[in-house]
């Protein structure tokens, strides 16, 4: 999988802002279940967020996360507090419900109809 960019990632947390954890960790930390589990919602959604129960160190958090993405072949889109973003791209195109855009936006355009700008007259 290519590297996201930094507007796909920022896309993706705006996506992902009203989901609720699929993924809890707790005291066993990366256990096979625990790895099967985000592989499995990843396949399903794409885009999930994980959450860290029992884990409060933030070194802790950061080696759990890499090895999430080593393991599932997943991206780590950010983590905030306790809960960790992973975003992975559906292989069968027909299932795929996220379209992550592939250039960036210029500022103030996004969301403005063609309709609603006017050319001033002179």
């Amino acid at each position: 999988m290519e590297k996201l960019k930094g507007y796909q990632k920022q896309y993706l947390k705006g996506l992902a802002h009203g989901l609720k954890p699929y993924v809890f960790i707790g005291q066993k930390g990366i256990a096979e279940s625990l790895i099967k589990s985000v592989d499995e919602a990843l396949d399903k959604h794409e885009l999930i967020k994980v959450r860290f129960i029992d884990f409060k160190e933030k070194d802790m958090k950061k080696e759990i996360t890499a090895e999430i993405e080593k393991q599932t072949d997943c991206e780590l889109v950010g983590a905030i507090g306790h809960v960790a973003i992973f975003y992975r791209q559906q292989k069968d195109p027909g299932k795929r419900v996220i379209r992550v855009p592939d250039e960036k936006k210029g500022p103030g355009v996004q969301g403005v109809k063609d309709s609603s700008v006017k050319p001033k007259k002179n």
